[in-house]
């Protein structure tokens, strides 16, 4: 904690009084959290507010650990300007992928429904209707909130499932610095590949060339196939876009060092 960087320790207690303050302001997590950008909810400051929001201890404690171990680390070769730009840029490159992906996902959804007559406005109701219990999204409030253009349009089981699963594309939000983290630890391969990491769960040091693409596939892996090793509830392609975005900066800043020694010799 000594070697805490000053940009590192500010987006550290930003984040932390984030956590704090949406407990007393519960309506911070709608305003803030990045909702689908086709919702009703979204905003257009979410792309970058969702990074400083966190859905539970656990999943602020894991980012900002990171975010001091790997983030004083570049901040001290970098300089404050620069780590920040690249920092914001993973976490906005992350929306920007997780977003496409939804988008996809989401009007894949609304091709299969097989009704073709529902005027805009009543789909838009649907979407939008209120089908949360606090927790969760639920396809009985759903069915309660809509009942009469379910009834108006005839949907049956099959149509409803997909109305459902349309609406909770719609209406889900993503909170969490994680993809600017996966930038930071692509950029802390770069930097020091060799520096060998020690990992709570894995009982042996990995080098950083090694341990970062493997999580980064792994993330891939989880995004394709559904199938998460570490719980359900995680968007795995804002992981691996935050990473992405952090490759692509990183080779870009690379090729340009290379480019400039080589014309300044």
């Amino acid at each position: 904690m000594n070697n805490m960087t000053d940009t590192v320790k500010q987006l550290l207690i930003i984040n932390v009084l984030f956590f704090i303050g949406s407990y007393f302001v519960p309506q911070a997590n709608e305003l803030l959290s990045l909702h689908y950008f086709e919702s009703d909810g979204f905003k257009f400051w979410q792309p970058i507010t969702h990074m400083f929001m966190h859905g539970s201890l656990m999943h602020i404690f894991f980012n900002m650990f990171a975010l001091v171990s790997f983030g004083s680390a570049l901040e001290h070769f970098w300089g404050a300007k620069k780590f920040l730009f690249f920092y914001l840029s993973c976490g906005i490159g992350a929306a920007l992928i997780q977003s496409g992906i939804n988008y996809y996902e989401f009007h894949s959804l609304i091709n299969e429904i097989s009704i073709t007559s529902i005027s805009e406005a009543d789909m838009r109701l649907m979407l939008n209707a209120d089908m949360s219990d606090g927790i969760s999204f639920r396809s009985d409030l759903l069915f309660e909130a809509t009942k009469p253009l379910l009834e108006k349009y005839n949907f049956d089981t099959d149509n409803f499932t997909i109305l459902f699963q349309a609406a909770c594309e719609n209406q889900g939000i993503m909170v969490g610095a994680s993809g600017a983290i996966y930038g930071l630890l692509v950029a802390f391969a770069f930097m020091f590949p060799n520096a060998e990491l020690a990992l709570l769960f894995i009982p042996v040091p990995i080098k950083a060339k090694y341990f970062v693409p493997v999580i980064v596939l792994l993330d891939l892996f989880s995004g394709v196939t559904g199938y998460s090793i570490f719980g359900g509830g995680i968007a795995h392609f804002a992981h691996v876009g935050g990473a992405l975005f952090g490759f692509i900066m990183m080779w870009y800043w690379k090729k340009n060092q290379f480019d400039k020694n080589r014309w300044d010799r």
